[in-house]
């Protein structure tokens, strides 16, 4: 094939079997064909992930360096279905690939890539659904119990624990209106956040 590729892995700090990642990945290329530009592996700490590693490879895919990008599956590469749709898109309008190691090749401009991002729209509208059923559920039983909800007179917002999250989200490409909903606060919010940190930069 020829094609110029990004081995992405993704670890948690509990995960043994980080090298045996690439060292399938890095198998599978050879017998695909593909020429490795880089290998670059992101680490899970709990139920928080760094991502700087997948910045760097859809950088490089932006910048037309990369033709494919070759993960052990499709799960390793996206945080959530939305996430995984919205950049397969961006991939495919820069004519890169993602490649998992079951052969199959994700390309949403082909009839089985659409057929997919039909049913990934639809997988990502039920999970937004069945959260948002969640979060009623949880404020009714919240008001139920006598709670007070919402910010209270005197009390700012948490934002500042939330900026590293924002401008790592901001830099990957997002909209302040996906990382709002992403993180569960409000578009003025992120655009203070944002705003913060420029006049502090």
């Amino acid at each position: 094939m020829g094609h110029r590729a990004a081995i992405y892995a993704r670890v948690s700090t509990t995960d043994q079997s980080c090298e045996r990642q690439i060292t399938e990945l890095t198998a599978f290329a050879d017998r695909g064909g593909f020429k490795i530009i880089g290998i670059f592996k992101d680490i899970t700490f709990g139920t928080k992930t760094n991502r700087l590693a997948r910045n760097r490879v859809i950088k490089l895919a932006q910048a037309r360096k990369i033709d494919a990008i070759l993960v052990t599956e499709l799960s390793r590469w996206g945080r959530s279905t939305q996430d995984l749709l919205e950049t397969l898109n961006r991939l495919s309008g820069w004519k890169v690939l993602v490649v998992a190691m079951n052969g199959m090749t994700f390309e949403l401009n082909t009839p089985h890539g659409c057929m997919m991002a039909t049913i990934l729209a639809g997988i990502a509208q039920f999970e937004r659904d069945l959260l948002s059923e969640h979060v009623k559920s949880g404020l009714a039983a919240a008001r139920a119990r006598g709670k007070k909800l919402g910010r209270q007179p005197g009390q700012r917002p948490k934002s500042n624990k939330l900026t590293p999250r924002v401008l790592e989200a901001l830099e990957s490409g997002k909209s302040y209106r996906w990382i709002a909903r992403d993180l569960g606060i409000s578009k003025n919010t992120v655009t203070d956040i944002v705003k913060r940190n420029r006049e502090n930069s």
